[in-house]
């Protein structure tokens, strides 16, 4: 079955008390400003809340958590088919990232706050004990990656028994990260208990179509818009252009003075790019935090979190956290490289123009991406196939980013990367970066080598 495409133009979507959910979520969400539903919700609550299965598909930023977050919160609170909670679990959202499953937690305690239910986050780059000690403390509902869940379970540590609500989040983002046999072990699991499952996804690959229809009891597959809406949002505004390799940190050093920009996420492919990135943009001034691989998992909450809180404006990132960044007021993104397929470039700008907010797309095309750019654009009907060459001083991407006039590719002295280790040179100066510092250990190493007088001993 296919839900109807949703229209939220003239009239006022509902609000959580009108489709049914219980007061005490209803109250919890009010206190977070939170009233009415978005598309997705207002499809999907109706559906979860009696307990059927069912395949969310929206694109990012669409509001999907509480989609499913609150019929689930809803019926292990209250629902009679569900057992009376004892702290182990009775729902198990599944997430790819350790990013997104912190996201997804925290939406879920907001929601729960009225509630007697205890919510704990179960993924990697955190100790075991302490995850030991959160799951015999109660665990009512789990959120997890994978990898995490399983070894937990497979260690008698976490229980499945019980579970009446599964979730599988982003469940095309775990297919392209490898986690698809992880996923079938868990299910299997799952197999002779009584449970709803419930899928969301951005897209549906074949892999995932599958697991629906081997997992799945006669779901409703429901999606917030027609079959043939673009895949990135209208709210959306993109600017792409090519620009030459040397040239990129000079313009983002002009684009993140643009008029209107707040919170802004700069995604680049590899590890390191991101910290070379955020490096040369902290030199130039600009507070600015950093997520990848190379930080170890509590550097990474510290950036997200100084993010969220607005203590840096700006974030370079890598893909791997594009899932777990769900803020709503991220007014550009930027894309330093070219993505290397479609959907990560949908899923990388749809950190902006989310939940009612216009934003801002940007993608610097280096000469030697164009290739892949053009794979890009064709896929999505883009419409740009060979974007214009534009340069720092070029007046157009003054026009295009609304860029005032004379601004320099500065602005002010030197600055950390937050989450990045401090690298100073020996008289204790300003950091530097991390070119410079390779060419200092290379000319430490040249000074400090001594000739060889002798022959072989």
């Amino acid at each position: 079955m296919l839900a109807p495409k949703s229209s939220r133009d003239s009239r006022e979507s509902p609000t959580f008390a009108e489709l049914g959910v219980a007061v005490e979520i209803c109250d919890a969400l009010a206190e977070g400003g939170i009233t009415h539903t978005f598309a997705i919700q207002e499809l999907t609550l109706p559906i979860a809340l009696n307990g059927q299965d069912l395949i969310g598909q929206a694109r990012t930023g669409m509001g999907k958590t509480y989609g499913f977050g609150v019929p689930l919160l809803d019926r292990v609170f209250d629902d009679a088919d569900i057992p009376e909670l004892d702290g182990t679990p009775r729902a198990l959202v599944i997430a790819p990232t350790r990013e997104l499953a912190i996201q997804v937690s925290g939406d879920l305690e907001l929601a729960a706050a009225n509630l007697p239910l205890s919510v704990v986050t179960l993924c990697g780059g955190r100790p075991y004990e302490e995850q030991i000690n959160q799951i015999k403390s109660g665990a009512d509902v789990v959120v997890g990656t994978p990898g995490r869940l399983l070894d937990l379970c497979q260690k008698k540590h976490l229980s499945f028994d019980h579970v009446s609500v599964l979730v599988l989040d982003e469940a095309d983002e775990m297919l392209d990260l490898g986690f698809l046999p992880d996923i079938e072990k868990i299910l299997s699991l799952l197999h002779g208990t009584p449970h709803q499952t419930m899928l969301f996804s951005a897209t549906m690959p074949g892999p995932i179509v599958t697991l629906a229809r081997t997992f799945l009891e006669k779901p409703v597959h429901i999606r917030a818009e027609s079959g043939d809406a673009q895949h990135t949002h209208a709210s959306t505004r993109k600017v792409t252009f090519q620009a030459h390799r040397m040239d990129k940190i000079a313009v983002l050093g002009k684009a993140l003075q643009a008029e209107g920009r707040g919170r802004t996420i700069i995604f680049t492919r590899t590890k390191r790019s991101a910290a070379a990135v955020a490096d040369e943009l902290a030199q130039r001034g600009f507070r600015v935090g950093a997520v990848h691989g190379d930080l170890d998992q509590k550097a990474r909450e510290r950036s997200l979190d100084a993010f969220r809180e607005g203590t840096v404006e700006i974030l370079v990132a890598t893909d791997v956290a594009a899932r777990g960044i769900d803020i709503d007021d991220v007014t550009h993104v930027i894309n330093y490289q070219v993505p290397d397929d479609p959907m990560t470039f949908v899923h990388r700008i749809g950190r902006t123009g989310r939940a009612g907010h216009t934003g801002t797309a940007v993608t610097l095309v280096g000469y030697d991406e164009l290739s892949k750019w053009q794979v890009i654009n064709e896929e999505l009907d883009l419409d740009q196939p060979e974007p214009p060459q534009w340069f720092s001083t070029s007046p157009e991407l003054a026009e295009a980013l609304d860029i005032p006039a004379a601004v320099a590719d500065t602005v002010g002295p030197p600055t950390k990367v937050l989450g990045a280790p401090r690298r100073s040179d020996s008289r204790g100066g300003a950091p530097r970066s991390s070119t410079a510092s390779a060419r200092a250990s290379r000319r430490t190493r040249s000074r400090t080598r001594k000739p060889r007088t002798g022959g072989r001993r």
